[in-house]
């Protein structure tokens, strides 16, 4: 008698991957919903990295293209977003909510460095795009409540004395995102955050000033010439008028401040941190200029006291501009939250640089909408303006580059105000 063959240990796994990749793909979802009792909705396919999202996407049978108004299929000359793409079947749209509900991934990678959103909108289904970037949305909010909450629980247990406590941050739910990375079933999913330094390294490093640039220890871009026309954009919008009193949070290479010069400012009150950046303001005279007030130091450490001046008369701004570097999302929403509310004047409005997940248009749309709804919970309505960007890759922008940080064809200029 012969002895038994031994059974490869993986088969049975291998086997079950691919049966829930199967139906995913087929929007089989009488036999997914069977399969999803006993197994991930976020398996990969070790071959294409493909999980049950991409399968279902790509199993998609785009069905007749969305006709606007007149009659003309938006395609044939849409501006290349979204809603101008083309419907999937009702199956395929089932069959994504149903991996969704169960604990899909939204932003895991395949081979192809695609995310399932990323996939959708390459193959024009726009319904399924959406959906996708809907789940993103979500997601992210999940993940900055946690945060805040994760912040509230360090303060009480630091005024309690208590120490080792059990870290928020651990996932109970599948898939759940830290920190924008997608927690063990997706070690390599993309981050909606910009993966740059701490600010902290960031104000220790040295800085290199390039006519073009200014790079970090690093060679990550603190700030490129390319963005003088968003800069210009943006100054026109905020401050259409001369006489003005402005407030500027970054000054970088001063593409926007010298914009703002142009207008003869009232007030320009200008907020930086890098010792090397006010070395160089120094020198360039912006601290001889008649109207300009330069504060050295982080934006979380000015405002607080510009705010509480001992005189009792803080400053209030009609134009406010915020780009810092190497700072998450969440100092942003602190700072419109807490301070854009003290120094902004009736009637005023303000913008920041939107660069957040720049690299990756989903990922860039994802931020849009969160940033939109966090601030209509802060009272702030936003109106966006679509800016085209030239090729940076093809201008050859990034040679010298550690990280391109901008891979997209059009900039959402952001420009709010005070709702009512």
């Amino acid at each position: 008698m012969e002895p038994d063959t031994p059974q490869d240990p993986d088969a049975g796994l291998t086997a079950g991957v691919q049966q829930v990749l199967g139906a995913a793909s087929n929007h089989d979802l009488r036999s997914l919903r069977a399969l999803l009792r006993t197994h991930s909705a976020s398996v990969q396919d070790p071959d294409t990295g493909y999980t049950p999202l991409h399968a279902a996407i790509a199993g998609a049978n785009p069905g007749k293209t969305k006709q606007q108004a007149n009659g003309v299929p938006d395609g044939e000359h849409g501006n290349g977003e979204a809603e101008e793409g083309q419907d999937a079947d009702d199956r395929a749209v089932e069959t994504v909510k149903l991996l969704l509900q169960n604990g899909a991934i939204w932003n895991d990678l395949d081979k192809n460095d695609e995310t399932p959103g990323c996939l959708s909108l390459r193959l024009g289904l726009t319904d399924l795009y959406n959906i996708m970037v809907d789940a993103g949305v979500r997601a992210e909010i999940l993940l900055n409540r946690l945060d805040e909450y994760e912040q509230l629980k360090e303060d009480v247990e630091e005024d309690n004395g208590m120490e080792d406590s059990a870290d928020l941050n651990t996932p109970s739910v599948p898939g759940l995102l830290t920190h924008g990375e997608a927690v063990e079933t997706t070690p390599n999913a993309p981050s909606t955050q910009d993966p740059q330094p701490n600010q902290p390294t960031y104000l220790s490093s040295s800085l290199s000033f390039h006519p073009d640039r200014i790079l970090d220890s690093s060679s990550n871009s603190v700030m490129m010439s390319w963005e003088a026309a968003l800069m210009s954009r943006t100054a026109s919008l905020l401050a259409p008028v001369h006489g003005l009193r402005i407030l500027n949070i970054g000054h970088g290479m001063g593409i926007i401040d010298n914009q703002f010069q142009s207008t003869s400012p009232s007030t320009h009150h200008i907020i930086e941190a890098h010792p090397s950046v006010l070395a160089r303001m120094r020198e360039q005279g912006w601290y001889d200029k008649p109207n300009v007030v330069i504060h050295e130091g982080r934006w979380q450490d000015v405002l607080p006291k510009l705010i509480e001046s001992e005189d009792g008369d803080s400053p209030l701004f009609d134009a406010i501009y915020f780009d810092t570097f190497a700072e998450p999302y969440s100092a942003l929403r602190t700072f419109f939250e807490d301070f854009v509310i003290g120094l902004l004047d009736e009637g005023g409005k303000w913008g920041f640089f939107n660069g957040l997940g720049a690299d990756r248009q989903i990922c860039y749309d994802v931020y849009a909408k969160v940033v939109e709804l966090d601030l209509f919970e802060a009272g702030f309505d936003v109106e966006w303006t679509a800016v085209e960007v030239p090729d940076l890759e093809e201008s050859g922008e990034w040679v010298g580059v550690r990280r391109p940080y901008w891979k997209l064809k059009e900039y959402r200029l952001p420009i709010g105000s005070f709702m009512g």
